[in-house]
């Protein structure tokens, strides 16, 4: 697994201090991008919490997502949080260390107390005596939120900037792409009220183990609450790895609701995304003005970044330049309107879609189930390295600039580097191929290599030539 160091750096550590009239809670931001441009530390908000101790109980809970390994717990992350400040809300993000889940705090203005929300995406530092701190916050402590520096103005004094240097993995990098593409394809399950949902979550496991014995689990909706059930009933939701929903009882006791999202099910062993038996889901708690959001990957023993949902949006170079295009139509909306875009950009609807798959490869948009809609921000990563690195994607180019491909209506016939040939169908816009990872996954798992280096070589084979200086590798 490829791995680098990412330097975050921090004018100070982030502390929450006693003041006149209550408590000031100051989160030190790093180098982001603003509608201006890039900034060393920008500064997104000033103002108070409507409910500071469940706003400091929903950053614990990203923070803790954001130290954890759900799958080889003995590992420890630590990967510093992201805030996007939207004009009319802040989002706080992290992912696990080990990919496979994925949390988002949305405070919402309801959940704000004057100040502008400012525009804009960075690091956060949120530190262990910070941790310590925010939970000892009481219920009736008034609590002044800063997001950025003191004063706007930027000082350079030596000894007063925090440097981190955080691992990040490219799998990591990938899940965030991976994430979001996935949960296009939720649909709203079950809502439990306050106290269901307390009784279900206080009943699942707190884990610890090396992922999920005896395969996934699923839940139903049952009256006001959900039921466990051995297979996938129309319904059903997947609960993969139900320890790793431990984040979400910090925020448990202000709860109002707990929203289940997941892909259709309609019958057992069929729904999106459930490839390999499982599925991915999304668990939100519905706080006082804000949301807590912990997204599930299929299965505790693997991350995001091996879903391959993303991988057909990164295949032509069509779907590059339609990115390029709705980039700079994005504005950091908080909420992407599908139609506005189209409308702007000249784009239809389904190239808009695939433009925005391909801006979450570089963190550029996330997807928010709540709102079922797009919002827009700028991850500081190298989305582009995370497009280099992914090993499907590089052998599928390397398939089809090698002229390994050859067309014949709609079968293709792929000739891997060690003759084995591969046989590629297309019908009614799907894949599949003869090979062994189609049998094992049926595009539960996104596009095969043979398949991918096919629907290159069908939509954009003009541009294939164009590929050849883009592949580093032979074919895997």
């Amino acid at each position: 697994m490829t791995r680098s160091l990412q330097a975050v750096a921090y004018r100070r550590p982030s502390v929450l201090e006693s003041a006149a009239g209550g408590q000031r809670l100051g989160l030190e931001t790093s180098r982001g991008a603003t509608p201006s441009g890039v900034q060393d530390h920008p500064r997104f908000f000033a103002g108070f919490l409507t409910s500071p101790q469940v706003a400091a109980a929903g950053l614990l809970a990203v923070a803790d997502v954001a130290a954890a390994r759900y799958y080889q717990p003995q590992l420890r992350a630590s990967l510093d949080p992201v805030v996007t400040g939207n004009g009319d809300r802040l989002r706080f993000e992290s992912f696990s260390g080990c990919g496979g889940v994925y949390a988002r705090l949305d405070v919402l203005r309801s959940g704000l107390d004057g100040g502008e929300v400012g525009h804009g995406t960075t690091n956060v530092d949120v530190n262990n005596p910070l941790r310590e701190a925010l939970s000892r916050i009481g219920p009736d402590d008034p609590l002044h939120l800063r997001v950025g520096p003191e004063e706007l103005a930027v000082t350079t004094q030596a000894g007063r900037v925090v440097e981190k240097k955080v691992p990040l993995p490219d799998r990591w990098l990938r899940g965030f792409a991976e994430a979001q593409v996935i949960a296009i394809g939720f649909d709203l399950c079950a809502e439990l009220p306050a106290a269901e949902a307390a009784r279900f979550l206080r009943s699942l496991p707190r884990g610890g183990s090396r992922g999920t014995a005896g395969g996934p689990r699923w839940v139903v909706p049952a009256g006001r609450g959900l039921r466990p059930t051995t297979r996938p009933v129309p319904g059903a939701v997947c609960l993969p790895g139900p320890e790793r929903l431990v984040a979400l009882r910090r925020v448990l006791r202000h709860a109002t609701a707990l929203r289940v999202y997941g892909p259709t099910v309609t019958g057992a062993g069929t729904g999106a995304g459930s490839g390999s038996g499982g599925g991915a889901s999304a668990w939100e708690a519905v706080l006082p003005g804000m949301r807590l959001t912990l997204t599930l990957s299929p299965d505790a023993s693997r991350g995001f970044s091996g879903e391959g949902g993303v991988l057909e949006a990164l295949a032509t170079d069509e779907a590059a330049e339609d990115a390029e295009l709705i980039a700079v139509l994005l504005a950091w909306e908080p909420c992407i309107d599908v139609a506005d875009l189209a409308a702007s950009s000249g784009l239809t609807p389904e190239r808009v879609r695939a433009a925005l798959i391909r801006l979450g490869t570089s963190g550029r948009v996330g997807y928010d189930t709540a709102e079922a809609a797009y919002f827009h921000r700028e991850l500081p990563y190298d989305g582009e390295r995370a497009e280099r690195h992914n090993p499907r994607l590089r052998a599928a180019r390397a398939l089809a600039v090698s002229g390994a491909v050859a067309l014949d209506g709609a079968l293709g016939t792929v000739t891997a580097e060690d003759g084995h040939v591969h046989r590629v169908r297309e019908e009614a816009g799907a894949l599949s191929c003869s090979c062994l990872w189609w049998a094992r996954y049926r595009g539960g798992r996104g596009p095969c290599k043979h398949a991918l280096a096919v629907r290159m070589v069908r939509r954009d084979g003009a541009a294939v030539e164009r590929g050849r200086a883009r592949v580093d590798g032979g074919v895997r």
